[in-house]
């Protein structure tokens, strides 16, 4: 595997990103890298498969680095494919959260972001992983889930798309019921019912201006989130915590329990169900096997970002 400081960069860009055009942006983006003296090759990617198959050619290229642009379901997409690899991701944020970025300190800035992939500074995080499959932010199951199948049904942008996302969240919490999880941490066992189950790689601010965000990608533990464990959710409060969910800020307030554990086994009387990886959702068997992965995926940060 080549250096960052030598060979070409592969991009792997996901069209349908919504921070611009796919020709604009890769008219950007080969601009900065050629700026930098850097040849970048550009692979535009409209189904997982596609993804899948830029991430093996990129490897095989001998590629300094694969770059994902567009959302956190892409970046999570081609960490996939390169966990365990010692060709590190880059990461170029368009989408519309950009949460994974954030948290590694990648600024949001197109120029910006390619200027940390140029300077070649890598660092090793981790990855969770249920079942096989692998998330770079948090895994939900539960209410959440639910919420981003019905968004699916009505596209839109701009402020219309944040109404809509209200509406459809109050629409899913009035039919939505909780449902009884038992958890298994090595040899301890808990019973509880609840609305959502939220599975942190590693661990999220509860409070502050960075409310929403990790402190660190390496601790090497995952951070299990319940919702009004036990009890009955106010809907109050449940409509507050499935917005938040939404847009992707804190889980916080005396209905949360937090277990944290390197791994969790959960199940449910349910044979299957859906989960959100990343943004993404897909039908899983129970049990649902999860576990944090120390160390498993080398990324590029700003320098200052290294001690992640």
């Amino acid at each position: 595997m080549a250096s960052t400081a030598q060979g070409h960069f592969a991009l792997i860009l996901n069209p349908g990103s919504g921070a611009g055009s796919p020709d604009e942006i890769s008219a950007r983006t080969t601009t900065a890298f050629q700026a930098g003296g850097r040849e970048v090759r550009i692979t535009l990617a409209r189904s997982g498969a596609e993804l899948r198959d830029a991430v093996r050619g990129a490897i095989a290229g001998n590629a300094a680095a694969v770059v994902a642009g567009g959302g956190d379901g892409t970046v999570s997409a081609v960490a996939a494919g390169l966990r365990g690899h010692p060709t590190p991701l880059g990461v170029l944020p368009l989408g519309t959260l950009n949460h994974f970025a954030r948290d590694l300190g990648v600024p949001l800035g197109l120029e910006e972001a390619v200027q940390v992939i140029l300077a070649g500074h890598s660092t090793a995080i981790d990855v969770g992983e249920v079942n096989g499959h692998t998330f770079l932010n948090n895994a939900s199951l539960g209410l959440y889930p639910h919420i981003v199948l019905a968004r699916r049904k009505h596209p839109a942008r701009g402020m219309l798309k944040w109404l809509i996302a209200f509406w459809i969240t109050l629409k899913v919490l009035a039919r939505h019921r909780s449902m009884a999880v038992r958890l298994s941490m090595g040899d301890e066992v808990a019973l509880r019912r609840t609305a959502i189950v939220f599975v942190g790689n590693n661990e999220y601010r509860a409070a502050g201006l960075d409310a929403g965000s990790r402190a660190s990608l390496s601790g090497g533990t995952l951070a299990i989130y319940l919702v009004n464990a036990g009890g009955r959710s106010h809907p109050l409060r449940l409509i507050r915590l499935a917005w938040h969910m939404v847009l992707g800020v804190a889980l916080d307030g005396d209905h949360l329990e937090l277990v944290r554990a390197p791994a969790v086994t959960v199940e449910s009387k349910r044979p299957r169900l859906y989960i959100a990886l990343d943004g993404e959702v897909d039908v899983f068997q129970v049990p649902l096997e999860f576990r944090c992965v120390p160390g498993a995926l080398r990324v590029l940060v700003p320098a200052q970002d290294l001690r992640r």
